[in-house]
């Protein structure tokens, strides 16, 4: 697959200021990823990309080199670079630490009130887009969920990291062949650590949040390893 990357990015431009950087490329095209615009295996143009964004091939090449570190890109000697495919291993790596990281985060939120604002947004995107039978839309709503989760912590550090882990997870959800059976139960149970926390139920929140994500690992993990050892699996 051959996707250029460039689609919507010179509308992207503006984040870029004055100070046109390495590490703001990387952040919007991690982004995008994150977003589910660039699938897994999808190969990125240097031309078309650079040319939307307006920044050197020095700078894009050092952006492709950050994202690589992070394991969202991968460099094929003569071919280009190429938005990483996981291995199922990867999946349960990722799943164990976002358990390590979210439930420390909601552990340690200290006394209610708690500030819900962006999670309460988060909820009701992803039920908006189940209303409208969008399930890539509800799969996003879950990513914009878990980051305003953590970033219920206030450290800029902790965002940074989890921005490239939940990136690197809708690698994982690209191939899954049926997303709304595979996102369509956390809805519901966002919307419980939703009130919990809206509650000042720290301990249930954390509970319910320890649950979900097992849960989520056990269900992703057997549908990601059926979608790769079946070539003719949907790329979704």
């Amino acid at each position: 697959m051959d996707v250029s990357g460039a689609g919507g990015l010179t509308d992207d431009r503006v984040l870029l200021g004055r100070t046109s950087t390495a590490e703001r490329v990387a952040d919007i095209l991690r982004t995008r990823i994150a977003e589910g615009y660039l699938p897994p295996g999808a190969r990125l143009s240097e031309e078309s990309i650079g040319g939307a964004l307006g920044v050197s091939r020095n700078t894009l090449r050092e952006a492709f080199r950050l994202l690589t570190h992070e394991r969202l890109l991968v460099h094929e000697l003569n071919r280009g670079v190429f938005v990483r495919v996981l291995a199922v291993g990867d999946v349960d790596d990722i799943y164990r630490t976002r358990r390590l990281v979210e439930c420390a985060v909601v552990r340690g939120l200290g006394q209610p009130p708690f500030a819900v604002e962006g999670l309460a947004a988060a909820v009701a995107e992803g039920e908006t887009a189940a209303r409208a039978d969008d399930w890539t839309g509800v799969s996003t709503a879950n990513i914009h969920f878990h980051r305003e989760l953590v970033a219920l912590a206030g450290s800029a550090r902790t965002d940074e990291l989890m921005r490239g882990v939940l990136a690197e997870l809708r690698l994982a959800f690209h191939v899954v062949d049926d997303p709304r059976a595979l996102h369509e139960p956390y809805l519901r149970r966002n919307r419980e650590i939703l009130d919990a926390l809206c509650a000042g139920e720290r301990a249930s929140a954390e509970r319910l949040l320890a649950r979900y994500l097992d849960d989520s690992r056990t269900r992703v993990a057997a549908a990601y390893a059926r979608a790769v050892d079946d070539p003719t699996a949907p790329a979704g």
